[in-house]
């Protein structure tokens, strides 16, 4: 039987994982009232980015107590300051089971000389055992996976009593997902991501147990200038009311203060979570009812809800050889944007064959809703050329 042709398209087809879809309604009006050509360090360029910390305080709901910069070099940069700032003074954990949270098993293993390092990892689809950790040491981990499609759903492993520091990158799970503030020293995360902002913009929080381990703790490595947040070993504060370490886009930043007010007026944080949680349940409802198409992640409550990940499990896709597999999934990414109804959406090179579906807050239902018709249609057109091939009618 054949698929038809579905009549409805995505008003808007971008389902990259990142940089991710603006805010509904987004024009380059809004960024009219950004202060170009202005420093950074102007009363005008520091009251604007003094604004991003004070609207993401709100936003995020951040406790009072906890600090807020903006830092270098996006969610990479804020991780690596944070591990090559606060690291080596205790036994280390470092969790991984996706492709960015192993770039921080890399840094913990090859680049910094950790004495007592343990990494835990699992494969694409799944969380790592956690029951390694006690508290005692400090532990470095992602809350979402970016491209496994699972979250920490249950932070319960980590004692609010711990001896060690937490570093947690949030950077696909935050505004997403609720995070334990009393579990996290250290949250960092990107502006690119959920938020749909522009790239290079570093997000770093820090509770008052990181900014003691800073102040009492100095490592035996040397730190370049982008790195240092302490100075004769005290917390540079600057950098939490808006100095930032290096020159920040104001143009990035009035873009940022776009989408946080866009959040605050439509729902604020539970907002955004409610959104994010119905398009990822339209597209698991859709999954249960095919069995061509399984989610990456088999355990309902690790579900990721901003980055849905899926394979492929037709038999006859999964009896090909594994680089025919990924063009097999591969050609229905390509068929799709050709139709110009949905860019950027497949799944991570190291992953399995199959998609990621960017669905955040950010990301009308109805344009998840209309995507999925289409991705039945493109999986028959594969799976005709395939048959067809296979039979030398090609």
């Amino acid at each position: 039987m054949t698929t038809p042709r579905p009549a409805t398209r995505p008003a808007d087809p971008r389902f990259s994982a990142g940089p991710t879809r603006k805010r509904p309604g987004w024009t380059l009006d809004a960024l009219s009232d950004a202060a170009l050509g202005r420093s950074h360090r102007s009363a005008l360029g520091k009251a604007k980015l003094r604004e991003v910390i004070d609207l993401t305080r709100a936003v995020l709901q951040v406790p009072d107590d906890y600090r807020i910069g903006i830092v270098p070099a996006s969610d990479t940069g804020a991780v690596e300051m944070a591990m090559w700032t606060m690291l080596g003074e205790r036994p280390v954990i470092v969790a991984a089971w996706e492709n960015f949270g192993q770039a921080w098993v890399v840094d913990a293993e090859n680049e910094l000389p950790l004495d007592d390092l343990t990494t835990l990892t699992a494969d694409y689809g799944k969380l790592p055992d956690f029951s390694a950790y006690d508290g005692s040491q400090d532990l470095v981990f992602t809350a979402n996976g970016t491209t496994s499609g699972v979250k920490v759903a249950d932070y319960g492993f980590i004692p609010d009593d711990r001896d060690g520091i937490t570093i947690c990158d949030a950077t696909s799970a935050v505004y997403a997902q609720p995070l334990p503030w009393e579990k996290l020293d250290v949250v960092t995360y990107s502006w690119q991501k959920v938020m749909g902002g522009e790239a290079q913009h570093g997000m770093m929080i820090l509770s008052p147990r990181a900014v003691e381990r800073l102040e009492s703790y100095t490592p035996p490595w040397p730190l370049p200038k982008i790195f240092r947040l302490t100075k004769g070993g005290k917390l540079i504060e600057g950098i939490f009311e808006g100095a930032t370490i290096n020159t920040p886009s104001l143009l990035c930043a009035e873009d940022h203060l776009d989408a946080l007010k866009w959040v605050k007026a439509n729902g604020g944080l539970q907002g955004m979570h409610d959104r994010a949680d119905r398009n990822a349940q339209t597209i698991w409802d859709w999954v249960a009812e095919r069995d061509w198409i399984a989610n990456l992640c088999e355990d309902d409550e690790k579900r990721s809800n901003t980055g849905v990940c899926l394979k492929i499990v037709d038999p006859t896709v999964t009896a090909l050889p594994l680089d025919d597999q990924a063009a097999f999934a591969k050609g229905i990414v390509a068929r799709l944007a050709e139709e110009g109804v949905a860019l950027d959406f497949g799944a991570y090179r190291t992953a399995p064959p199959g998609f990621r579906l960017w669905v955040s807050g950010l990301c009308e239902h109805a344009d998840v809703e209309a995507v999925l018709p289409w991705l039945d249609w493109a999986f028959a057109q594969q799976i005709e050329e395939l048959r067809a091939k296979e039979t030398g009618h090609a």
